[in-house]
């Protein structure tokens, strides 16, 4: 049978901090489910293990040379995938975020942690381990697991090594006395490795020496070769492009279900969205919005940085307001926007509700509830919620660049429509870009016969795990052969 080791650093339900734990959370079970032999290798953070509930077995022990560890052993929760967790008192004995404290400052031991967790997965997919199980294919994703791709590398006749950017702008990067205090591999401070002006980047160590570099849409994989989206990599990029290759994201049908989703008030489908309108009536009532039916509702859910458009947004936020709509805002982030935000809806608590915070379930009932949602990304690898957002019937306002582009066709206007168009887009990073196409938006809701259209065209596409797993395992066939 076809052995895949697939790594990562989260998975969603099990640790989940954005979108890379989406990925990993399906992509593995929907290969699972084409007949690969899938193993899940994530760190076994304390919140991880206190969520379990029974407690997983122990199948090995491992000698890392630095470290000993323990293999622990559960399933991923609606699938088949057997899930190994590494554990280390680096990540077991420590609660909360896994990448930063309380603060948002970076754990400062994240080199330490991370490096262990390439070294495991080095160790299992290149030698005789006490797991009697070796894969054809070691699958690592972002820079959290570089280092493990050029320790495979350097074991010589290994699996097939295939190295996912998720976002290029979190290169894992630390000085040269990190580099020597972690014990690494003195070949690999050098060009063709992980040294990265005089400092040591684990996700070059994957770039550099994977055998395939994939990414999470084709045109995020064209802006990566070039500045500003290859964020100084765009030169090993260009020189490596022969095996890079855009493969968009799937998303989770199941979790991602309209007509089952548990944490609506009123499940609909596209033959039924009338019950959409109910929806939205619960959410304006959870948030204290009034409960107009009038004005359309437009939703916004992501971390509050710069990537995500505040930058665009805010200067124009105030202008949107004075449009007839509402707004639903759900994400947390940086201080500077969290206030920025919090200032302007208690100025106008009547037009928009704001909630500092990230909640699953939340989520789940804005994209359902909202009329449209709102995604004015700087740059953006794949991004999930646009295509939550066409699922759920609620045409995405976007900005043309990587995922997003790939995944949204432009309505037009509500006098000249496209008859293929799915959400609203706007090219240039500009706030008065962002403020017509959101009215343009509102001003295409007022026809309700060319919306209903409109909805129904995004909730016909197919954006399952099951189209991007049939790409991957074209990847991977050299080695499944």
């Amino acid at each position: 049978m076809n052995r895949l080791l697939f790594v990562a650093s989260e998975a969603f339900p099990l640790v989940k901090t954005g979108g890379l734990a989406d990925v990993a959370g399906s992509l593995p079970a929907a290969l699972a489910a084409a007949g690969v032999d899938v193993r899940l290798l994530l760190p076994a953070y304390g919140d991880l293990l206190a969520g379990l509930g029974a407690a997983p077995e122990v199948i090995a022990e491992l000698d890392l040379g630095t470290e000993r560890v323990r293999i622990l052993q559960c399933g991923l929760p609606g699938s088949t995938v057997k899930v190994w967790l590494l554990e280390h008192p680096l990540f077991s004995a420590r609660a909360g975020n896994p990448y930063h404290d309380e603060h948002g400052a970076p754990w400062g031991d994240s080199a330490e942690r991370f490096a262990l967790l390439s070294r495991a997965a080095a160790c299992i997919a290149t030698r005789d381990t006490p797991l009697a199980w070796r894969p054809h294919v070691l699958h690592c994703n972002d820079w959290h697991t570089g280092p493990a791709i050029a320790l495979a590398q350097l074991e010589g006749a290994g699996p097939l090594t295939v190295f996912t950017v998720h976002n290029l702008a979190h290169q894992g990067v630390f000085d040269r006395t990190t580099f020597e205090r972690l014990a690494l591999p003195g070949v690999l401070w050098s060009e063709q490795g992980m040294e990265y002006y005089g400092q040591c980047s684990f996700m070059k160590a994957g770039l550099a020496c994977a055998d395939v570099i994939t990414t999470v849409s084709p045109s995020y994989a064209r802006e990566i070769c070039a500045a500003p989206g290859g964020m100084g990599m765009e030169g090993l990029l260009r020189e490596r492009s022969d095996r890079l290759v855009g493969i968009i994201n799937g998303i989770s049908t199941s979790d991602w279900d309209p007509g089952k989703d548990p944490a609506l008030a009123h499940n609909y489908s596209a033959d039924t969205l009338d019950a959409k309108r109910l929806n939205k009536a619960a959410l304006q009532r959870e948030l204290g919005l009034a409960a107009r039916d009038d004005v359309p509702l437009i939703g916004f859910v992501g971390r509050l940085v710069e990537q995500k458009g505040l930058e665009l947004l805010l200067p124009v936020l105030e202008a949107m307001l004075e449009l007839p709509a509402q707004f639903a805002v759900l994400g947390k982030g940086d201080p500077r926007y969290e206030s920025a935000l919090r200032n302007i809806a208690a100025a106008r608590p009547d037009s928009i509700a704001l909630v500092l915070d990230y909640n699953e379930d939340m989520a789940h009932r804005i994209e359902a509830g909202a009329d449209m949602f709102l995604m004015p990304s700087l740059f953006e690898p794949c991004g999930l919620n646009q295509m939550y957002s066409l699922r759920y019937g609620t045409p995405p306002i976007v900005r043309a660049v990587g995922g997003l582009i790939d995944t949204v066709t432009d309505a037009g206007t509500r006098e000249a429509p496209a008859p293929d168009g799915t959400g609203f887009v706007f090219r240039e990073p500009l706030p008065a870009d962002l403020l017509q196409a959101v009215q343009r938006a509102v001003y295409y809701w007022a026809d309700r016969p060319a919306w209903r259209a409109l909805q129904q065209r995004g909730m016909a596409g197919d954006f399952s795990w099951q189209r991007s797993a049939a790409q991957y395992l074209e990847i991977y066939r050299p080695a499944f052969d």
